[in-house]
């Protein structure tokens, strides 16, 4: 499920590859792989694959950055489509988990870097 695109000491940048929607059955899965990531490191999470989002893929975004925050990490996610960065905007979470400037510098590099504007 889990492609990891880079990696920093301390932040992984993860893209899963194989789910293309975030609803309910599926978010399950994701909160299994990812709960254990996110209490031990900062993780950005890659959504360039996921078409669609329902309430239960919101609540599991938010369980994983609240997670993160109660373990002293980061949770964000990147690369999310235009639907998806609307449906976020909509419930007020597009300025706590978008991340827009956390971005790969290439692939064999593992570590990020920042827009300069």
């Amino acid at each position: 499920m889990n492609g990891i695109l880079c990696t920093t000491e301390d932040t992984l940048m993860l893209a899963p590859g194989d789910v293309h929607e975030l609803v309910r059955g599926q978010e399950q899965i994701l909160l299994e792989r990812l709960m254990p990531l996110v209490r031990q490191q900062n993780v950005i999470l890659d959504l360039r694959h996921v078409e669609r989002i329902d309430a239960a893929g919101i609540a599991a975004l938010i369980s994983l950055y609240a997670c993160a925050l109660n373990a002293g990490r980061d949770f964000t996610v990147s690369h999310a489509s235009p639907r998806i960065e609307e449906i976020l905007a909509l419930v007020g979470l597009d300025h706590i988990l978008l991340s827009h400037n956390a971005v790969p510098n290439s692939p064999s590099e593992p570590r990020f870097g920042r827009p300069a504007a």
